[in-house]
């Protein structure tokens, strides 16, 4: 899968991007990120990609004409792949959405900056706006990191266990299970008597009164529609 990335500060990807499950997708070609700096397409001397809002008020807006050029130099005019906006207004980035992006074989991430983006950007040239919560930060690169790393898990190889993204919290609508490893007894404390077992179906019986249990505990909004799609089933 590729991601093109569009960002005013392209060095914040390369020491996640270099490390651990990605990179190791990166070398073996399960992935291809390419990151594009909005300010090479900028064509006054000082780079500008930013000015004061129209109307008045605090804070800046990212300029259309850098960024136009920018997805468009890279991607054609129009763009014939999903353009993301990274934005606290766009739909909440969730388990499910970050499966559905991972069968499209490319897509394009656009990180906004300062107070905001021109809206004729929104309107002309996105076609998708993502949230990773509701708080906002200050900028779009690190919610662009963690869709790329959430997408990246689906990717068949990526995992060293294909069957990692089925366990993982929320995939199944409820939180993960306990897990333990070696040692047997750390401190006193055991691992549960089950685990050591060698018996699988009660090993799975056990996991999952344990995600249910955890998933009432700590999301009982999880729980709540874990149960109705459950009913509906």
């Amino acid at each position: 899968m590729k991601f093109d990335i569009f960002t005013l500060f392209p060095e914040v990807f390369q020491p996640y991007l270099n490390a651990s499950i990605i990179k190791r997708a990166r070398v073996n070609g399960l992935i291809e990120v390419n990151l594009h700096n909005i300010r090479d397409y900028t064509v006054d001397r000082h780079h500008t990609t930013d000015d004061m809002p129209y109307g008045g008020g605090g804070g800046m807006v990212m300029k259309p004409e850098p960024v136009f050029s920018s997805i468009e130099s890279v991607l054609g005019k129009p763009p014939d792949i999903p353009v993301i906006l990274m934005t606290p207004q766009g739909r909440l980035f969730t388990q499910e959405v970050a499966k559905e992006l991972s069968s499209l074989p490319h897509i394009a991430l656009l990180c906004g900056h300062y107070e905001g983006i021109d809206e004729r950007i929104r309107e002309h040239l996105v076609t998708d706006e993502i949230s990773i919560g509701d708080y906002v930060l200050t900028g779009g690169e690190l919610p662009a990191l963690i869709v790329i790393d959430a997408v990246s898990r689906y990717l068949p190889g990526v995992l060293g266990d294909p069957t990692g993204t089925e366990d993982d919290s929320h995939a199944s609508g409820l939180l993960e299970y306990p897990h333990y490893t070696r040692p047997p007894v750390f401190r006193d404390w055991p691992v549960p008597e089950i685990l050591l077992s060698g018996n699988h179906a009660a090993i799975d019986k056990w996991r999952l009164q344990q995600s249910l249990l955890r998933t009432s505990e700590k999301r009982p909004d999880m729980m709540e529609k874990y149960l109705k799609r459950q009913n509906k089933d």
